[in-house]
Formats: structure tokens, sequence, C-alpha cells
């Protein structure tokens, strides 16, 4: 009996703890990890990336507004930066696979959008990363630049 008490205040003990995830938001470099993805041969250069508030050369035709991605990635026994990094190479290869169905070469005025909350910054991504879990959702117009 006693030991079954014991059990029981643990676990009431620890339930707080659990119920309250880490979920820190981080404003990360963009370029950079295109930059990566694209020297390590991960992007084939077949279509290019602007985050909103970055106008590509060229004119601009939309083929398709809106196109989101919601990655996640395991961030377990990595640093937040690296976990980002990871959840934001799937987005974009996401991404990239969608441009090309779509006979676009481009996709412009990404933004952020975790949790359906728009964020347009011209060089950073958003990305939550917990204990366990990291996740990047971006939102963008797949488009052909001329």
């Amino acid at each position: 009996m006693k030991r079954q008490a014991l059990a029981t205040a643990f676990i009431l003990a620890t339930l707080p703890a659990v119920s309250q995830a880490r979920d820190t938001a981080l404003y990360l470099p963009f370029q950079k990890v295109v930059d990566e993805m694209t020297q390590a041969g991960k992007l084939d250069g077949s279509v290019k990336f602007y985050l909103a508030g970055v106008q590509p050369k060229g004119k601009v035709s939309v083929v398709n507004a809106d196109a989101v991605t919601n990655k996640k990635t395991n961030a377990f026994n990595k640093t937040d930066e690296v976990a980002c990094e990871w959840a934001l190479q799937s987005a974009l290869l996401t991404l990239q696979d969608a441009a090309r169905k779509a006979n676009a070469n481009a996709v412009v005025n990404i933004a952020s959008y975790y949790k359906k909350n728009e964020r347009k910054d011209a060089s950073t991504y958003e990305c939550h990363a917990g204990a366990v879990i990291a996740g990047v959702a971006l939102k963008g117009d797949l488009a052909k630049v001329n």
C-alpha cells in the first residue's frame, strides 16, 4: 500500500512538468540553409526561393498562390538550430517538388506560417523547437520568374 501511495504521489508530482512541454520560437537565417542545400546537391537550383520582402529580378507570374508546408523533425539530442535547419530542409524540398509539379521555377513571398500565424521577414524563418520535436511551417506562392 505504501509503494502504491508513493508511486501515485510521484506521478502526480511530475504531471505539471509533462504537461508544460517546451516550445521555443527561434528566428534563424533562411538563405544559409538554402545555400548549404544547394551546395550539397539537395536543391538542384531549378527552383529559387524568395522570402517575403525579397523581390526576384524579372517578371513574376504566380502559378499557384498560398502553397503551404508544415514539417516536423526529431529534435532529440540535437541543438535547436540543427533541428530547425533539418525541418526547414524538409519544407524546402516539399516546396521545390510542388513548384516543379506546377511548372514553376520559384517560390516567392515566403512567410513563416506556424499555427497559421503569418510572419514575414526578408531574412529569417520561424521555427519552434521542443525537447523532442522541432517544426517549420511555410507559406508561399509558386511562380514563374522570367
